[in-house]
């Protein structure tokens, strides 16, 4: 079926746009009309290939390839801005403590969600270039899985970027001292609590706060579910020791 006319005048437009634009690609023209292609190699492939890269630059402005791949501001600067953001955040979660992580309430929660759009400027700079947010995410996640490996030979330095488990409930006693130091109150811990499957403070043998803000909880050992293999065992137990009670049958 043939091609439409406006199609056919569209691609005659475009092709001899881009001719013009490249003229040392002017071998595809020869091509088109039959004469030899200048220069030695020249393939129809190549030649093809050619012709749909210039007519996609020539259907996307300049200024839009621009905004996706060159950055408004040097690269060092990108990386500068990025690791100074990064341990200004760790920074700030270290100092705010166990609670703003395990967001106990929805204060904490917005503080979580609006945080990263606070310092988003501060990362991006005036560039919104698509190369330099890549640039900025290599950053981060190269940095992060640098900082896991050294926490893992030197513990210690673990030990200070994240801090220790504390603990809040020992015995069935909550531990005041270290819920003032979390800022976190005894409403709100019993609340905690509640959605690990501890119905009340008594049942709880020790809970504490992980340094990622998890709470770890610890039931007493007669509050603590029966599994079924438990279950199995107590029932086989069971029958074998009414099996020696019973008195013997008459042959």
């Amino acid at each position: 079926m043939p091609l439409p006319s406006d199609a056919v005048h569209s691609g005659h437009r475009l092709a001899t746009r881009f001719l013009m634009m490249h003229p040392r690609r002017r071998s595809l023209k020869e091509l088109a009309v039959g004469e030899p292609a200048a220069g030695a190699g020249s393939s129809l492939p190549d030649m093809m290939m050619n012709a749909v890269v210039g007519g996609l630059q020539a259907a996307v402005p300049a200024s839009v390839w621009d905004d996706l791949w060159v950055m408004q501001i040097p690269p060092a600067e990108k990386v500068l801005r990025t690791v100074a953001v990064y341990a200004a955040i760790l920074l700030i979660v270290r100092l705010a403590g166990k609670r703003l992580l395990a967001q106990m309430n929805s204060l904490d929660l917005v503080v979580v969600l609006l945080l990263s759009n606070v310092v988003q400027n501060a990362i991006i700079g005036a560039d919104n270039s698509l190369s330099g947010g890549v640039l900025g995410a290599i950053v981060l996640v190269s940095l992060n899985a640098a900082l896991e490996r050294l926490t893992q030979v030197w513990p210690a330095l673990g030990v200070l970027l994240e801090g220790r488990p504390t603990t809040v409930v020992r015995d069935g006693q909550f531990i005041d001292g270290s819920l003032d130091r979390l800022g976190v109150s005894r409403r709100e811990l019993d609340g905690a609590l509640r959605r690990q499957g501890a119905d009340n403070i008594a049942e709880v043998r020790r809970a504490e706060f992980d340094p990622g803000g998890s709470i770890v909880v610890d039931l007493e050992p007669r509050e603590q579910g029966l599994s079924r293999g438990e279950f199995q065992d107590a029932m086989a137990r069971l029958t074998a020791r009414l099996d020696e009670l019973a008195p013997p049958t008459a042959s």
